[in-house]
């Protein structure tokens, strides 16, 4: 094959995450050293190239593309170090040789990514495949998952493809056991001077000759969708032409399996063409990226599977010393396994860089490829068993490196009040892929001079709290332990690409974080339709530190409680603005404005209740606990809510017959706990509530309901269980059955030292020993009991 293609240009293919390809392009500049390098790459993010061969970026590092208006969708371009078209940016930015991107412009892109999704193609919102050895964009919508199309396996010792792919087709033609293995033997491992470009170049025209033959409907559509694309790049190449470059001074980078169709420069595209795109505005960035994200382990269709061992390939190749990477990787994995308490010696080393070699030799190779060594780390340090490797072959081959920009380089506004915050908390040592505790004290630091540092952790816990209402999933808070202070929160912070691209996707919204989140909260008050919902949203905006959304909250509540009647709801609102109130301090935020909201909210349980009251057996659950919730608020806020009327209530409740009989019973219980009804009362009561003649239902249920508080008050009275074993006994079975039920509720709650005293006082009444009442509560039911408590429990008690 020719050196020169087409009209001359001289066009090298590679893979795009390729060391062997960065390699040989780096070589072939040098000897050519041509006047323009092209790239595939989006045409429109061209001026990037300087930001991106700054002598501080350091990959892995993306373009990122995003659409202007919602629904907003981005692309993505990533580059590692051994990347051959970020190797030849770096060329032409020493040697001072014209560079720019040849493929469509992003605006286009993103919205061919969604045409090919909704033909069939390759699924929107998803990375597209690598295999096509090109440098391909991935895409999503905000607000959905981002649905990455698994194309390599999940697992570190398998791999899992389509049956029918193009790929397996050529390794089941090379006799490999995948295409990745292929191609690491046949072009990784080639570094003869100009031998991996021309075997390349025919690759790609083989490549062509078995897809074109495919009559599968995918096939068709990502033939035409690269049709475009190399339409467009021809037009790109030929228009550098036009602009004063000899074609013989022209290299092309490219995928290659575009290689072989631009060395026709008659298919470029016409101006009629150019305009028919579809286009979509977007805006172009940069962002740090990750081998984690580049593994296509982690569904990445356009990564490899080792990003760490193909860096230690490159450095290796650079070195001159290729043949000493099976060394590198053995003794990184036996390394990693003497930090965790596993000894591997040195001779089990050798011993597996024998044993790769030899699996090589058998497969035709001059060296192992990753297979290999995997093959043989398997059998020599981990002894045949996977699981004693596993964690270190995935850092030896996957890593946990992200990269790095320099600052000042082009970001969206966000992106830098991002990095502007992580400095100004002191948390740009969190900005990292492995996660981090981070316990925040919300308390004032009097320790420390200024008032930065004081309150530094209050700072910070207020910026968390606003990544989490946008939905950046830097800081992760852990749920809090019962005996944690209220001054005290945990969170998680993990940095991923993900990361990067959910706070670009923030942009439209806002040009800060602060601004951003504040026009979410807004938006959500706006449309917010229930009391619940309202203070949910007071509550987010009190621990985003952001005191008028906190008002604005504080309106719509009160415009929304204004109809409400749903006491379940009001409990639940009441008791977080209780809990704001209480603890409002520790955010140094004045929560006085909630009190007289608060007071609106009680009054209308207040009115509320007996009518809520009179529900079925299911909403007595929620209403039960809505009723704790209101007498805790009657006991922690006495001096600012109506405790007199809240008495007076419960008291009205307690009394009638129509409302359900466990909230009876509980508002019986409280008032015995508040004094507000004495020892007799609550007797004459019991003696009411418990009498023959009864349905089970109403009093077991209402036995239940005063079973629910003041357990020791109730144990501490003999009278009681004997007014409850009198009514048991008049039972008629049918009835005895329907009580059973009740009551097992009621004692499922007590502890064990509870029923114990249960048994004590039912020994007393029956005349048995405590011991024997003790063994029938505590021990578990034997098998025939448990069948007959399960029927009880499918029972239709409709039926009587």
């Amino acid at each position: 094959m020719n050196t020169v293609c087409g009209a001359g240009v001289h066009l090298f293919g590679v893979r795009h995450l390729s060391p062997a390809g960065a390699y040989h392009v780096l070589e072939y500049l040098e000897r050519l050293q041509p006047t323009a390098v092209l790239i595939e790459g989006p045409s429109d993010a061209t001026p990037e190239i300087i930001h991106l061969t700054n002598s501080s970026t350091k990959p892995p590092v993306a373009i990122l593309a995003f659409t202007e208006e919602l629904p907003i969708r981005t692309v993505l371009w990533p580059f590692a170090v051994y990347s051959p078209e970020y190797q030849a940016m770096l060329w032409a930015r020493k040697q001072g040789a014209h560079c720019a991107f040849i493929d469509l412009p992003s605006s286009s892109a993103v919205c061919l990514q969604d045409v090919r999704g909704e033909r069939g193609g390759q699924p929107s919102g998803s990375d597209v495949s690598h295999e096509t050895q090109d440098q391909e964009p991935s895409s999503k919508e905000i607000g959905g998952s981002e649905d990455l199309e698994p194309e390599a396996g999940n697992s570190i010792d398998t791999e899992v493809r389509d049956p029918g792919s193009i790929y397996d087709l050529i390794a089941g033609i090379s006799g490999e056991y995948d295409y990745d293995t292929y191609w690491e033997r046949n072009f990784e491992h080639n570094l003869t001077p100009d031998a991996y470009r021309q075997a390349i170049l025919a690759y790609s025209s083989q490549m062509r000759e078995l897809t074109e033959g495919r009559e599968w409907t995918e096939d068709r559509q990502e033939y035409a969708y690269n049709a475009v694309r190399e339409a467009y790049m021809c037009r790109q190449i030929a228009d550098t032409i036009a602009a004063g470059h000899q074609p013989e001074n022209i290299v092309v980078i490219c995928g290659a399996y575009h290689a072989s169709a631009l060395a026709d420069l008659s298919l470029a595209m016409s101006d009629d063409e150019l305009q028919r795109l579809p286009f979509r505005k977007t805006k172009l960035t940069l962002m740090p990226y990750s081998y984690l994200k580049l593994s296509s382990l982690t569904g990445y269709g356009a990564g490899n599977i080792a990003p760490y061992y193909f860096e230690m390939m490159w450095k290796q190749m650079t070195r001159g010393m290729l043949g000493d990477l099976p060394h590198r990787y053995f003794a990184f994995v036996a390394g990693d396994l003497r930090k965790t308490g596993t000894h591997r010696s040195t001779a089990e080393v050798i011993e597996a860089v024998r044993f790769a070699e030899s699996l090589a030799a058998l497969h035709d190779g001059h060296a192992p490829t990753l297979r290999d060594l995997r093959d043989a780390a398997k059998t020599l340090l981990g002894r045949g068993e996977l699981s004693v490797i596993a964690e270190s072959l995935a850092r030896a081959e996957v890593g946990t490196a992200i990269g790095e920009l320099a600052e000042g380089v082009s970001q969206t506004p966000i992106q830098d009040d991002m990095n502007r915050q992580l400095k100004r908390l002191k948390l740009d040592k969190y900005k990292t892929a492995v996660a981090s505790d981070l316990v925040l004290d919300l308390r004032e630091n009097r320790r420390v001079s200024s008032e930065e540092a004081a309150f530094l952790d209050l700072n910070r816990s207020f910026w968390f709290h606003r990544l989490k209402l946008l939905g950046i999933h830097f800081a992760q808070e852990k749920g809090r332990a019962q005996d944690q202070a209220d001054w005290t929160e945990h969170w998680v912070a993990k940095w991923s690409p993900e990361v990067e691209i959910e706070v670009v996707e923030s942009n439209l919204l806002g040009e800060t974080v602060e601004t951003a989140a504040g026009f979410v909260l807004q938006q959500r008050l706006e449309g917010c339709s229930s009391i619940e919902e309202a203070s949910a949203l007071i509550t987010v905006a009190y621990e985003c530190g952001m005191v008028h959304q906190m008002e604005a909250g504080r309106q719509t509540m009160q415009r929304l409680a204004v109809e409400s009647q749903d006491v379940v709801q009001i409990a639940a609102a009441a008791r977080k603005l209780s809990q704001l109130i209480r603890y409002g301090g520790i955010r140094r935020m004045d929560n006085t404005p909630l009190i007289p909201l608060l007071q609106q909210l009680f009054m209308r349980a207040c009115l509320f209740l007996h009518d809520a009251s009179q529900c079925n057996d299911e909403v007595a659950q929620a209403m039960a606990s809505a009723i704790g919730e209101l007498n805790h608020i009657a006991a922690e806020h006495s001096e600012e809510v109506d405790e007199a009327l809240w008495v007076q209530e419960l008291s009205r409740l307690s009394d009638r017959d129509d409302a359900h009989p466990r909230l009876s019973g509980l508002a019986c219980a409280i008032l015995l706990e508040r004094n507000s009804i004495s020892a007799q009362q609550c007797a004459a009561e019991v003696s009411r509530r418990l009498s023959p003649g009864i349905p089970a239902d109403l009093g077991a249920g209402w036995f239940e309901g005063l079973a629910m508080r003041n357990r020791y008050a109730l144990l501490s009275r003999t009278s009681l269980w004997e007014q409850l074993n009198d009514y048991i006994c008049t039972l008629e079975d049918d009835e005895f059955v329907r009580a059973l039920l009740f009551l097992r509720r009621a004692f499922s709650a007590f502890s064990p030292k509870e029923k114990t005293m249960v048994a004590e006082l039912l020994g007393e009444i029956w005349g048995v020993s405590t011991e024997q009442v003790a063994e029938i509560l505590t021990d578990d039911l034997k098998e025939e009991e448990a069948q007959m408590l399960n029927e009880l429990n499918d029972f239709d008690f409709e039926d009587f």
